[in-house]
Parts: structure tokens; sequence; C-alpha cells
């Protein structure tokens, strides 16, 4: 039997981040009661006419940009007709053959290495409802309708057949996840369904360029699904070309508790939708000036930035890629790193004890308590010996809960380090006297035990003796009595 290989393409929806929907003044908040975020436009009423969210337009093109597509001057809305409860004008208001833009490509790093995938299309679209099934197991079976994601903006981005396994296709999906919110595009929630993906896979004869017969995973909503379905749908594909069969062009569900995919129905063709153009809209019209402004108001996108930390902070890749992995949190880093002088110490903070605190109370970094500059407070008294050891995070500690300075902290409470030789070698004599277990062992070779002592000295100094003069002096110390 020939080898076959997959290929992959992807449809990603992205909510846009608005205030409202894409053609009324309805509100996007997520988890509002059930309909309540409905109005007569959004719901389809009879003499209910749409107007275009120009926010929308602005951070749709902003999304084309990114992904260096053409952004076309003029497109045209359409009507896609479909019957499905949660769909209450019985049609979605989408584009088709005139989208919002065009050829773009999107290059990227895997573990596989570089990739590069081109898109086909980002179109401007609104969504539909929900459906909230209960009690399928019995026959009090019940389907609740809530409306309030009708007319969602949304842009679909829709790539060409350019990925050949699972792992790189959740790769592309987290990078271009990545992408959309250090833009301001959109949030990155996938579990309130901001960003959710289709995956179309077929599998072919290695080498050949004919493209086989696709299903369509719908509605995966984490790299981890993205995945595991594609994965399972290839071998699925592959073991019935291998025994003869032939794949069937349908839309498949992931059953994630499963671990498998589900025929949900025959796959849908462009004219079985009866796209028609919008007839309540007139064309998209675009400035050429205008989407150039769009094009000038980008921000840094997280590859060119990730490059930079690593060039102009002499940061090592990992924590490049780590603190630009979202826009907030990176502005943190280069706002502290600015104020300290200090980048890597900077990093480390940011890193380590911010990002634990952050999860510790399930805070992002637009929330946490202590600023930038704060933290580049602590980190310039550390750099210049004022304080070290187990004191720092104490002192940390303190500001996230007081909201007082470091330098206010550690000049109230005594917690400046202690480099006075004669206070250092009270302290070691004391630990000296009161262990002579740990002495009679270290001076019998056990030589472990001098981290004991040296514990027992910071502890007795709590925390702010010189770790450098604990050592040098403790040596001295047991060497001296061991000479007597």
């Amino acid at each position: 039997m020939s080898s076959l290989e997959p290929v992959i393409g992807l449809e990603i929806h992205c909510q846009l981040l608005t205030a409202s929907k894409i053609f009324c003044g309805c509100s996007t908040t997520f988890g509002s009661p059930p309909n309540t975020n409905i109005c007569p436009v959004c719901l389809g009423l009879p003499g209910a006419l749409p107007v275009l969210n120009q926010r929308a337009v602005e951070l749709a093109v902003r999304a084309s940009h990114a992904l260096n597509c053409t952004v076309q001057t003029v497109s045209i809305f359409a009507r896609k007709n479909y019957f499905y409860p949660d769909l209450p004008k019985g049609y979605q208001i989408s584009q088709y053959d005139r989208p919002l833009a065009t050829a773009g490509r999107v290059e990227f790093e895997t573990r596989g290495g570089a990739r590069r995938v081109r898109i086909t299309r980002i179109h401007m679209e609104e969504d539909a409802g929900k459906s909230l099934h209960e009690g399928f197991a019995d026959s009090a079976s019940r389907t609740y309708l809530d409306f309030n994601r009708s007319g969602v903006p949304l842009i679909e981005i829709v790539t060409e057949p350019d990925l050949r396994g699972a792992a790189d296709a959740a790769d592309f999906f987290s990078h271009l996840r990545a992408i959309l919110v250090a833009i301001g595009v959109n949030d990155g929630n996938m579990e309130e369904g901001s960003l959710r993906c289709d995956a179309n896979v077929s599998v072919r004869p290695s080498g050949s360029e004919r493209l086989g017969v696709k299903t369509e995973l719908k509605n995966l909503n984490s790299f981890r699904h993205v995945q595991r379905a594609i994965e399972y749908e290839v071998e699925r594909q592959i073991g019935i070309i291998n025994g003869g069969g032939t794949v069937d062009h349908e839309t498949r569900l992931w059953d994630a508790n499963g671990g498998r995919t589900l025929s949900m129905r025959g796959k849908e063709e462009a004219h079985d939708y009866r796209y028609f153009p919008e007839p309540d809209l007139p064309p998209l019209t675009l400035e050429a000036a205008w989407i150039d402004d769009v094009r000038s108001s980008l921000t840094e996108l997280p590859d060119a930035r990730r490059r930079r930390f690593v060039e102009q902070y002499a940061l090592p890749e990992y924590d490049a890629s780590v603190l630009t992995a979202s826009r907030e949190l990176a502005d943190y880093f280069e706002a502290t790193a600015a104020a300290s002088g200090n980048p890597k110490a900077s990093s480390n903070w940011v890193m380590g004890a911010l990002s634990a605190k952050m999860n510790d109370l399930g805070v992002t970094i637009t929330e946490v308590a202590v600023t930038p500059d704060a933290l580049a407070g602590l980190i310039k008294l550390i750099d210049t010996g004022t304080i070290g050891g187990p004191v720092t995070r104490d002192v940390f500690e303190k500001m996230y809960t007081t909201g007082r300075p470091a330098a206010e902290i550690v000049a109230r409470e005594g917690l400046a380090r202690i480099d006075d030789q004669a206070a250092i070698v009270s302290a070691v004599q004391g630990v000296l006297d009161a262990n002579p277990g740990p002495v009679a062992q270290y001076r019998a070779g056990k030589q472990q035990t001098f981290g004991f002592l040296v514990g027992q000295v910071m502890k007795a100094t709590k925390g702010k003796a010189n770790p450098a003069l604990v050592n040098d002096l403790l040596k001295r110390l047991l060497a001296a009595d061991r000479a007597e």
C-alpha cells in the first residue's frame, strides 16, 4: 500500500473586540443573562435594517495587515442561507465572492522548523446564537436558545491546505492567536468561544498533488483539541482507504471525552447556502489612505518583539518567548527593565515571583498590585546590595499586600542587609555554641553539615546577613576552634 500523507487547512473564527455587535448597538458582553443583549436587528425582525459597525471594520483590516493580506477597497456582504434554530433570520450576513482581504501568509517556528502557511481570505460576518441542550438521554429532552451571541462581529480566517501534521496545525493556531491578541483584535479566550477553529482534513498518497476527499472538523476550541482531533481523523481516513473504502465528504464533531470524531452531517457546498448579495447593505468601500492609516497603527508583532528582546536585552530565547506571549506582559517587562536598568533581573522577577502571584490570585498582568516602577525599586535594592537572600521575597510579598514601595518597607522594618563583621561573628558563634553535634560532624569530615550551619546563621539574622561574609566567617571560626 502506498504511503499516505495528511493535508490540512484551517478556518479560524475570531470574535472582534468591539463593545457592540456588527450591525446594531447591542452589547457583546459575555456571560449576560440569556436573551438580554438582543434587539429587532440581531433577531431579524421585519423592517429592522443593519448598520455596519465601523470599529469592527477597523479591527478586521488590522488583522488583515498583521497576516500580510491585501485589503480590498471594495468588498460585498452576502446572505448565507441555512436553517438552524439558533439563526433567527434564517440566514447569516457574511461575505462570499468579494471578501475583505485575500492572499496573505504567516511564517512561524515549530518544533519541526520554520513553517509558512498561506492565507486564502479573511471575510467579515456575524455570529449565530447558541443552542443549549438538556436531557438528551430521556424523552423529556429540551433545547434552549440564547440569542445574545447573534450578531457578534467575527472575521473568518481561511488558510490554504498547507499544513501536513496535527502538531503543526496546533502550533499555527497558537501562533495566530498570539498575533490576534497582540494587536488587540481578539481576547484569545477560547473557553468563552471568542476564538474557534474548524479543520479541513484529508489524506493522499505522498508526493501526489491531487487532494483527497476532505472532512470538516467543527468548533475546536483549544490547541490540544485541534491536535488530537486531527490526529484521530487522519488515522481514521488512512484506515478507511487502506481497507479499500472511500472517505465521505462530511462535517464531523470532536468528542473530547471519547477521543474520536463523530459524523454530524453531509458537508455543504457553496451552492447549498444560496449566497446572494445582502440587499440591505451597500458595498463596503474603503479609502486607500484609511487602509494605510490602519496599517501604520499596528503594534509590534510578537515574533518581531521576541527577536528584539533577545537582541536588545540579551535575554535567552525562552525568556523572550514567555514575555511576548501577551502584549501587556511584554509592556510590563519593558517598563520594569527601563526603570531598573537590569533586564535579566526584571525578566526573572516577572516570570518568577510575579507570575506565581498572578497564578495564585487568578489575576492578569493588568490587574497586579505592583507597578513596573515599584518592582524596579526592589530590583535596585538587590543590585546595590541593600537587601538579599530570602528577605527579597519577603519584601515583595509586603509590597504586593500593602502597596508600599520596597525602600520604605526595608527602612521601616530594618530589613537592610547586615554587612557588619562583628555582628555576623556574634551570630555565627551563637550558632556554633547552640549546635555542638553538627559542628562535631563537620570537623569529623561530614561537609554537608556546613550548609545546615549556614542556614542557622541566616535564620538567626532573619535572612539579612551577607551570605558571602557568613560563609567566610563560619569557615574561619570552625577552623580556628579546631586548631585550638
